[in-house]
C-alpha cells in the first residue's frame, strides 16, 4: 500500500483557483502599468510646466505661471506664492490663482498676508510641508474674512541662488483628497525649476535695462531748435536685451536753417550701436557744409564709413530752410522709409519718392534729392522702419494705420505726439523705433 502512495500523481489545483491567481496577478500589472503611465503624463506635465515658465521674460508673468502651471500639476483649486522681503521675514509680494473676483474683492482691503499661521510657518521653517486639516494645525491663526474655507495645504519654498526667495502654496486637490507624497516631488521639481527661471528673468531684466540705457545715452538730446519745435523718442525692441541700430539727430545751421537725419543700421549688437554712434557723429562733421545737397552729402558719407567697415544702414537726411511765407525741404534717402507731411489742416500725406541704395552696399551709387514746400505750421514725421513693420500687415496697411493714428494724435504738442506714436504704434513691436517730429513755425 505504501508503494501504491508513493506512485500517486501529485495532487492538481482546481481550476477556479488558476483563475482567481491569474485575476490578480493581471490586476497587479494592470496597477503597475496605471501607475506607470500616471507617472510618464507627470513627467510630461512637470516638462511642459518647465518650458511654459521659461518662456516667460517679465518677472509678474513667471511668477503668475509657477502658481498656475503648479495647480495644474496637482489638480488643485487654489494657488498662491509668496515673495519674500529683502530680510525673508515677511512678504513683500503674494501672487494668488484660483480665486472668484468676489473673493477678490473681499480680500483687497485686508493686505498682504501678514506671514503668521501655516504661511508663516512654511517661512520660518522652508521644509516641504503637507497638512489635512489647517484649522487642526498648530500654526493654525484662521482665515480671514471673505476668505474661502480651506482644508488642505501643500507648500514648498522657493530657492534662487541659495536663498530662499518666497513659498508655493497650493490647497484642495479638485478630487478632495489631500495632497500625498507624488504631488510634493512634482511640485519640489517645478520649484527648483521655478527658482532657476527666476534669477534668469531677473538677469535678463538687468542686461535689459543696462542695454536701455547704454542706447539712450547714445542717442542725443535735442538742441533748441528755434524757430523750429521738435520732439522725438527713442523706444526700444519687445524683446530684452537687444541693442539697436535706431538715432535720430538735428542740428540748428545759419540763416534758420535745420537739419534733420534719422536712420537704422542692421543689427541688434554692440557692434549695431558703435555703428550708430559713429554714422551720427561723421554726418554731423558732414552738415555744415551747406554747399552740398542731402543727395551728395550721403555719399560722401558713405565713402567716409567703408573705411569703418560699418554694417549696412538705411538713412534720411532732410534739410529745411526758409523760403517765401513758408519754408523748403530738401531731402535724400539711403533706403529708409518715406517721412510723413502733416499739413496745417491735419491731412496726412507720406513723402514718397525715389529711394537711393543703403549706405554700404555701393559708395559709387548717387542718391537722389527731393524738394518739398512746407507752409507754416506743417509738421514732418520722421521714423524707424521698427514703427510699422508687422508680419501679419502689409507695408501700406501698416502706413495707412500709421497715417490714422498721427491724425487722432495730431493736435497734441509734439512731445506728447510723438509719445502717442510709439505706444500705440501699428507694428508688431520686435524692433527698436525712434521717431523725430519736427513743426515749422506759425506765420
Amino acid at each position: 500500500m505504501a508503494r501504491q502512495r508513493e506512485g500517486r500523481p501529485p495532487k492538481q489545483p482546481h481550476l477556479p483557483d488558476l483563475h482567481v491567481q491569474l485575476r490578480s496577478e493581471l490586476g497587479r500589472i494592470d496597477d503597475q502599468l496605471r501607475d506607470l503611465l500616471s507617472a510618464m503624463d507627470r513627467l510630461q506635465g512637470l516638462l511642459d510646466a518647465v518650458v511654459a515658465i521659461s518662456r516667460e521674460v517679465e518677472l509678474p508673468a513667471v511668477l503668475h505661471r509657477i502658481v498656475t502651471t503648479a495647480m495644474d500639476l496637482v489638480g488643485a483649486r487654489y494657488g498662491a506664492l509668496g515673495v519674500l522681503n529683502e530680510s525673508g521675514e515677511r512678504l513683500e509680494k503674494f501672487i494668488t490663482a484660483g480665486l472668484t473676483e468676489q473673493e477678490r474683492n473681499d480680500l483687497a482691503s485686508v493686505g498682504l498676508p501678514r506671514g503668521r499661521g501655516v504661511l508663516g510657518h512654511l517661512i520660518r521653517h522652508p521644509e516641504p510641508l503637507r497638512i489635512e486639516d489647517i484649522p487642526a494645525h498648530p500654526s493654525s491663526t484662521g482665515f480671514p474674512p471673505g476668505h474661502p474655507c480651506l482644508h488642505t495645504l501643500l507648500g514648498v519654498a522657493i530657492t534662487v541662488r541659495g536663498e530662499i526667495y518666497g513659498d508655493l502654496y497650493l490647497s484642495e486637490r479638485h478630487d478632495g483628497q489631500p495632497f500625498d507624497v507624488h504631488d510634493e516631488n512634482v511640485v519640489l521639481a517645478l520649484a527648483s525649476a521655478a527658482g532657476i527661471s527666476i534669477e534668469n528673468v531677473r538677469l535678463f531684466e538687468r542686461v535689459r535695462v543696462g542695454a536701455e540705457q547704454f542706447q539712450r545715452l547714445l542717442l542725443p538730446t535735442l538742441p533748441d531748435l528755434r524757430p523750429f519745435t521738435a520732439a522725438a523718442i527713442y523706444q526700444p525692441a519687445a524683446q530684452p536685451s537687444q541693442l539697436g541700430g535706431d538715432w535720430y539727430d538735428a542740428i540748428l545751421l545759419p540763416d534758420n536753417v535745420v537739419a534733420v537725419v534719422i536712420g537704422d543700421v542692421v543689427g541688434h549688437d554692440l557692434h549695431a550701436a558703435a555703428a550708430m554712434a559713429s554714422t551720427r557723429n561723421m554726418l554731423r562733421a558732414l552738415l555744415f557744409d551747406q554747399s552740398n545737397p542731402p543727395g551728395t552729402v550721403l555719399t560722401h558719407l558713405d565713402r567716409a564709413l567703408q573705411a569703418t567697415n560699418n554694417p549696412v544702414t538705411t538713412t534720411t537726411l532732410a534739410r529745411i530752410e526758409p523760403e517765401g511765407p513758408g519754408w523748403r525741404m530738401h531731402w535724400s534717402t539711403a533706403g529708409h522709409v518715406p517721412p510723413l507731411l502733416i499739413t496745417p489742416e491735419h491731412r496726412m500725406d507720406f513723402l514718397f519718392a525715389e529711394p537711393g541704395l543703403p549706405l554700404g552696399v555701393d559708395t559709387e551709387q548717387t542718391r537722389p534729392d527731393h524738394s518739398r514746400f512746407l507752409p507754416p505750421a506743417a509738421t514732418v514725421v520722421f521714423f524707424t522702419d521698427g514703427l510699422i513693420e508687422h508680419p501679419a500687415h502689409s507695408i501700406d496697411e501698416s502706413l495707412a494705420e500709421l497715417a490714422k493714428l498721427a491724425a487722432e494724435h495730431a493736435a497734441l504738442p509734439l512731445p506728447e505726439f510723438v509719445r502717442a506714436l510709439a505706444e500705440h504704434h501699428p507694428s508688431d513691436g520686435h524692433d527698436d523705433m525712434a521717431i523725430l517730429a519736427l513743426r515749422t513755425p506759425d506765420a
